[in-house]
């Protein structure tokens, strides 16, 4: 049995909490969190043991593997406790929004076996990987375009955007690891960015967008295409086409059941799709955390690496820096 130190309870700390005591390999033992009423609540909710400090939960002799969801800026201290103490650590997106300081960390974790996986979810979603396969097997030929619509059903509050470090950086690095899984070994090179606000207030206050679109330019000549919303308000829209010189894979919406009406109202009506990203990859969160585990368990490479965190985010500054400039940016992975 891996025992497992949470640190973070907020809404997605929460999250994984429920899904570590689901897994028969897998325990929660120990809780910490800033708020004291969030770490007892899931710790009374999942029979594990509320910590005072974090150090005393990633430290203990009982602690096999550290999961970290707490706010972005903690994730590199906490990165380096749990590695340093020879523990596995899986960290929520992103490692950090300073690019300066997850190289620096980087640099520093060097020579340490522990494995450290970083939560890109949306690899693990099934239809997803079953569209990067597609790609992997020749099914479509030869890979020439992505494109990638992923929109929340509506804008967070003022205090979110206050914290997440920019739309780029939190919501559009998942679709831009996301890129990089579907073309493999083809690196992304080039990128465009346009960023607007056409109805958030709170995104206008805090200096961010509420819509935008993405042009990058992989090795080979693959173009991909993104755009990103804050408000769809028939749900969280989660579309993937890949498409090549035999043909196209589309990773569509998902909904609760797979029933179609048809009445004198409609033609082939189904039901909304899952209102946000809970209930959207409720499946791929318990397929990346069973990974995680068959990580532990073989000493194996994680799935998602640091260094595919740190590159996610370089292409995010990238797209800020083609924001600003307008102009088409060479991405420098170095």
């Amino acid at each position: 049995m891996l025992n497992f130190a949470l640190i973070g309870a907020g809404r997605i700390g929460k999250m994984h909490a429920e899904i570590i005591n689901a897994n028969p390999e897998t325990n929660l033992k120990f809780v910490y969190d800033v708020n004291k009423e969030f770490a007892s609540d899931v710790a009374n909710i999942n029979n594990a043991e509320v910590v005072k400090n974090p150090e005393d939960a990633i430290t203990s002799f009982d602690t096999n593997a550290v999961l970290i969801a707490s706010a972005t800026p903690t994730h590199i201290q906490f990165i380096k406790m749990a590695a340093n103490a020879g523990k596995a650590v899986f960290c929520e997106k992103p490692i950090d929004l300073d690019i300066d300081k997850v190289n620096k960390c980087k640099e520093e974790l060097k020579d340490i076996k522990s494995p450290i996986q970083i939560g890109f979810n949306r690899r693990f979603d099934l239809s997803h990987s079953k569209a990067q396969q597609a790609r992997v097997n020749k099914e479509i030929g030869n890979l020439e375009m992505v494109i990638i619509t992923s929109r929340d059903p509506a804008a967070p509050g003022l205090d979110y955007l206050n914290a997440a470090g920019g739309f780029f950086r939190d919501t559009t690095i998942h679709d831009f690891d996301l890129s990089r899984f579907i073309l493999g070994d083809d690196p992304i090179i080039q990128v465009s960015a346009f960023g607007e606000n056409l109805f958030d207030e709170n995104a206008k206050i805090a200096n961010d967008f509420d819509t935008a679109m993405f042009i990058l330019k992989s090795k080979s000549g693959v173009l991909i295409h993104i755009n990103n919303s804050r408000r769809a308000v028939y749900g969280y829209d989660q579309r993937v086409e890949v498409f090549g010189s035999k043909g196209m894979v589309i990773s569509n919406n998902q909904t609760p059941n797979s029933l179609e009406r048809y009445t004198s109202n409609s033609t082939s009506s189904k039901d909304l799709i899952h209102f946000f990203f809970i209930e959207r990859y409720q499946q791929a969160y318990r397929d990346q955390f069973n990974s995680f585990v068959e990580t532990i368990k073989t000493n194996s490479k994680p799935m998602v690496t640091f260094e595919d965190g740190r590159k996610a985010l370089i292409i995010a500054n990238a797209a800020y820096e083609a924001f600003e400039s307008k102009k088409t940016v060479d991405i420098n992975y170095e």
